[in-house]
């Protein structure tokens, strides 16, 4: 450190620059990243439905259906013309109507009125395309201004359309959101008005070099877009403020600016370490979940702490030095007190209120396991209210698509009949549908066959009335995969929910494999950190209390929650709040070792109560806002999370944890690595 100390002090200026430059490039090759907004493309490579797909892809050249769209007060003739219109616009590769499932000429009162009122009923004529991948907003804008139609428009292609324009102006107005807030927390916890800018100058270029670096991993998720930043913005504030304030003490001692910061950066470099380890490590956890969104947003935000962590310890030394005058001069008092009593008050209940958090904790912990949850989103996003409408006219309109070895006609005929008595399945199309099983494929022209054959496989269009995911909604898709199961011993189904389906499967399994590779890195750095192997499991069990607590909220309230939010937020309120644990706990230890168990919590909690409630209040306004600012129901959530996370964490640990470290205080000492001996006045 004193290398690198001395480094920054001669090379201050040097440094501003070579930062501004790098924050500049982070801003071009952010904005030449592709932001992938389909979740399913995250999905194991394993799973049933991206095999599918892949499938799909190599033998057909038309894609699954993606996008619904309605017209009112048409008739059969007019439905058919604008099919074409619709075949005809940009971006839409292929369209399937009532004309795809049955033969127009033949009257349709004699006909199945199930498959017949999936595509027209009441006058209303319901359409069924199939959008070009990544070209999805441009499509609907498409279809909106050239059809001569007033048309809804609802599906996948219309969500993703959405998440197309709202993530980043989102992301961004959160940010925008945030940033005021924090310079007003900063400007009543520092003495200076002019000094926050200079820690949000930091922490905006680490994250623009965060966001940038992004452009090298070809590609960021939406939810990682959304998120991330916010995020990184958060969980960094502490290491600014640990620097800022070792530099203002050994500046009113009487230090010359650059020898204060010389030694700030040795006295605080150890803390902001701690720090940026634990959450690291909570981080690197989400990157060995098997749904790959885990991994893009672990990766980001890996990333994103480092990068806070080399902008704090090298770039935000040399702005606070080159503006050290300019401090100076808009020096204020401070406006918030230090709460140094606040120690004596907590004291006085602690156990009363240690019995009662434990009292909430213990049907917490059942109820947070006792969720329902959704796998993707239950409400539709606002431009695709249309979706309402039109379930209000057709109900529920979802689509699969079932790959089985072609060859044997019969064998497809006899599932097909099988697979019309699931429940939930309106309307089947394949070729012994919609043609005959009795008439040879090899009479009929190739633009007809190559809908549902390939060399390989025969391709079935299912369309249901049920949501794209619940209960019925994957038993659907167990009855499918069984039917097809019964006949084939290979078989492949794609579509929303059979990808909802395989979503499910394995971020259940993630849940498991995540949290304890969490709470076991963790504990290894704690370990360290302590030299105390029964320490760290008072810290984990404060903090992992509190996600309890926040997780069983939407059972009492009766509301279900996003399965992805769930795993992730764990993770990241384990890794982002566990600092506050460790602050309380590090200044306990140096207290205790002069003075008695009592008297050391009560200054412990006057020394460390302003840190703790600045760094939670900051991630709890980054989660909030986050929530606020966002129309995608899975990043409002995950914010929601965050927000109430960082609340009940602090908590947890200004109420619970000092009331368990000193029910354990004569413990604690027998379980060191390396014994630290206590004064005998100061034992009890």
């Amino acid at each position: 450190m004193d290398h690198l100390a001395d480094f920054i002090i001669q090379q201050k200026k040097k440094i501003i620059i070579i930062f501004t430059l790098l924050s500049c490039i982070g801003v071009v090759l952010y904005l030449m990243t592709p932001i992938n907004y389909n979740m399913m493309d995250y999905l194991p490579e394993q799973a049933n439905s991206t095999i599918a797909l892949e499938k799909m892809e190599e033998n057909f050249e038309q894609p699954i259906p993606n996008l619904n769209i309605m017209i009112e007060n048409i008739s059969i003739v007019e439905a058919t013309n604008v099919k074409k219109q619709i075949q005809n616009i940009d971006y839409i590769l292929e369209v399937f109507w009532l004309d795809d499932a049955v033969d127009l000429k033949t009257p349709l009162e004699i006909q199945d009125p199930d498959t017949i009122e999936t595509y027209y009923k009441d006058g209303n004529a319901l359409f069924m395309a199939s959008v070009e991948e990544g070209k999805e907003r441009e499509a609907v804008d498409a279809v909106k201004k050239q059809l001569n139609f007033d048309c809804k428009i609802s599906g996948i292609a219309a969500d993703q359309a959405d998440a197309m324009k709202s993530a980043t102006s989102e992301s961004m107005m959160a940010i925008a959101l945030l940033g005021p807030i924090i310079i007003i927390i900063l400007i009543l916890v520092t003495e200076s008005w002019i000094e926050p800018l200079f820690y949000l100058m930091t922490l905006v270029s680490s994250i623009l070099i965060n966001l940038g670096s992004q452009y090298f991993l070809g590609k960021m998720s939406f939810v990682t877009l959304a998120a991330a930043p916010i995020l990184q913005l958060a969980v960094s504030l502490d290491y600014v403020i640990f620097l800022s304030h070792s530099f203002d003490e050994y500046k009113s001692q009487g230090f010359k600016p650059t020898e204060a910061m010389h030694n700030a950066l040795k006295q605080s470099s150890q803390s902001i370490s701690a720090s940026m380890l634990t959450t690291l490590f909570g981080f690197l956890a989400l990157m060995f979940m098997q749904f790959q969104i885990g991994a893009d947003m672990g990766i980001s935000l890996v990333k994103g702490v480092l990068s806070s962590f080399i902008c704090v310890m090298v770039l935000l030394p040399s702005l606070l030095l080159c503006g050290t005058k300019l401090i100076d001069k808009t020096k204020h008092r401070r406006f918030i007190p230090q709460f140094k009593n606040i120690g004596q008050k907590i004291i006085k209940v602690y156990i009363p209120v240690s019995l009662i958090l434990i009292a909430v904790v213990i049907p917490a912990f059942l109820g947070q396991n006792k969720n329902q949850f959704f796998y993707g989103t239950i409400e539709e996003t606002p431009v695709n209210s249309d979706g309402y409408f039109i379930e209000e006219k057709f109900g529920t309109t979802n689509t699969m698509v079932l790959l089985v070895p072609t060859g044997d006609i019969v064998k497809e005929n006899n599932l097909c009949q099988e697979l019309k008595k699931i429940d939930h399945v309106t309307s089947i199309l394949s070729y012994s549908e919609t043609v005959s099983h009795l008439i040879p494929y090899e009479f009929l022209d190739d633009t007809i066959v190559k809908q549902f054959y390939s060399k390989d496989y025969t391709r079935i269009i299912l369309t249901a009335d049920c949501p794209y995911e619940g209960d019925e909604t994957f038993e659907m898709v167990e009855n499918i995969r069984n039917a097809a199961h019964s006949y084939y011993d290979e078989y492949y189904t794609c579509g929303q929910s059979a990808n909802m389906y395989d979503m499910k499967e394995c971020v259940t399994e993630d849940n498991r494999t995540v949290n304890l590779i969490t709470i076991i890195s963790i504990y290894l750095v704690l370990l360290i950190m302590t030299k105390n192997w029964f320490m760290p499991i008072l810290l984990i069990f404060a903090i992992q209390c509190s996600i309890w607590v926040n997780m069983s909220v939407p059972y009492f309230t009766g509301n279900s929650l996003s399965y992805l939010c769930y795993l992730i937020v764990s993770t990241i309120q384990m890794g982002a709040t566990v600092d506050y644990a460790i602050l309380l706990t590090d200044t306990y230890q140096k207290n205790r070792m002069t003075e008695k168990r009592i008297s050391a919590m009560k200054k412990t909690l006057g020394d460390a109560f302003n840190s703790i409630i600045v760094s939670a209040l900051t991630l709890t306004l980054a989660g909030f806002c986050l929530a606020w600012s966002s129309s995608n129901e899975i990043i409002a959530v995950l914010g929601t999370l965050v927000g109430r996370g960082a609340i009940l964490s602090v908590v947890m640990v200004i109420l619970l944890l000092p009331a368990l470290l000193l029910y354990t205080d004569k413990i604690i000492p027998h379980t060191s690595l390396k014994r630290k001996k206590i004064k005998k006045e100061v034992v009890s």
